[in-house]
């Protein structure tokens, strides 16, 4: 039987449902500033879309396929359809403290921001109709089920034992993998590798980076879905990732020759997002060593796809999904039950298992969200189309999909 609401608990969870909330507006600036002038508003535009879609999404049947009753393992029932029965009355799995309509709002923050994650990759070139499409599609073939796996009571690698604290594998790799698919099947920007795509906006870009930041603190902490000390360690160690990856990005940045703000706010986004699965299993000195090496991971993926000339715009890929695979590789190695008991020990607590685990996890996700990407990306090109005309690009998709300047 579910405990009585603690009211101590369920403040601290509708405070980090605003905060993970605040996180979708903050990647719209994130991504807005680094585009040129020409697509801010439609690439702002792109994140604030799912805050209004898939909010009506989740409400309608996304929560219940992600956390409905399990069928099979692979996906969860339609008992709670618009939310039946998910009120202020806890669950006796999901936030046994705290209301469970409280755990489905939280819970449907998440599911907003990761395809937001993925709009980096096709920012600048991708046709509106086709985006709302593909989301909504997205979400309900990849996120959803993706969700359940990992999460819910009865999801196939929940019952083996994987650790993912806050998204590792739901939100960061599956995003970044997706991104991945999708730059590859709606090819580069016009003139992309000819001429420079400069930033119009980089302090944009900054305000959105230290806003994720403090919305990040919801993200990791709050996942303890309670007002605890798993909660607390979350908080230091999202804080210590991020600070460790910022100063090593910077650092690089330095080797090359002069450290730019703009990678500084980048490495600590990844700091942020490789910690996200370990966040409530590591101490606070292996939060140190994931961001660090992070920076250099992602630093050098960045470049691997440079080099390779791919438009990969906001290097989400990169960013995300290299910077959360290695987070779930650490939380193979650095987990301990002396920080959370309902955890597990890692391969340097006397465990091995539990880093086959979290590689199988890592291998699965991306996988699967990259295959169900690409199909659903490709047949969506081959019907519907995925890129607006040459002229919509050349005038700006500001002008051409939404009439509006960001600039007099």
């Amino acid at each position: 039987m579910p405990s009585p609401i603690n009211t101590g608990d369920t403040a601290w969870m509708l405070v980090c449902c605003s905060l993970v909330l605040l996180m979708t507006p903050a990647l719209a600036l994130f991504y807005g500033g680094m585009v040129r002038r020409k697509n801010i508003l439609s690439t702002l535009t792109l994140s604030f879309a799912f805050m209004a879609l898939i909010g009506v999404q989740w409400v309608l049947y996304g929560y219940s396929l992600a956390f409905g009753p399990d069928i099979g393992g692979l996906i969860g029932g339609l008992d709670f359809v618009g939310l039946k029965g998910v009120g202020a009355a806890p669950s006796a799995h999901y936030g046994p403290t705290i209301p469970q309509g409280l755990f489905a709002a939280f819970q449907m923050m998440f599911a907003v921001i990761t395809p937001a994650l993925i709009t980096g990759a096709f920012v600048e070139r991708v046709r509106f109709q086709s985006f709302l499409f593909f989301s909504l599609i997205w979400a309900t073939l990849v996120y959803d089920p993706l969700a359940h796996w990992v999460w819910a009571k009865g999801g196939w690698l929940n019952q083996l034992g994987v650790l993912d604290f806050a998204g590792g594998t739901v939100v960061h790799i599956a995003a970044g993998f997706s991104a991945l698919a999708f730059a590859l099947v709606i090819g580069p920007r016009k003139g992309f590798g000819k001429y420079p795509m400069e930033p119009s906006n980089i302090p944009l870009t900054v305000l959105g980076a230290g806003l994720l930041w403090v919305g990040w603190f919801g993200f990791n902490a709050g996942s303890a879905l309670a007002a605890n000390g798993v909660a607390v360690n979350a908080l230091l160690t999202t804080n210590t990732s991020a600070a460790a990856a910022g100063l090593v990005w910077m650092l690089l940045g330095w080797l090359e020759g002069r450290p730019s703000t703009l990678g500084i706010a980048t490495g600590m986004v990844v700091g942020l997002a490789a910690v996200t699965p370990a966040s409530g299993y590591v101490t606070p000195m292996a939060a140190l060593v994931i961001g660090a090496v992070a920076a250099v991971l992602c630093y050098y993926s960045i470049r691997f796809r440079q080099n390779r000339n791919l438009d990969e715009s906001m290097d989400v890929w990169a960013c995300h999904g290299m910077a959360s695979t290695w987070g779930m590789v650490a939380t193979g190695l650095f987990a301990t039950l002396e920080v959370n008991s309902g955890g597990a020990n890692g391969l340097f607590f006397g465990n091995p298992a539990q880093l086959a685990l979290q590689l199988l996890a890592v291998a699965v996700t991306i996988a699967f969200t990259f295959i169900v990407t690409f199909v659903v990306a490709k047949v969506l090109d081959l019907s519907i189309g995925l890129r607006v005309s040459p002229m919509e690009e050349e005038v700006g998709l500001d002008i051409s999909s939404h009439g509006e300047r960001a600039y007099s």
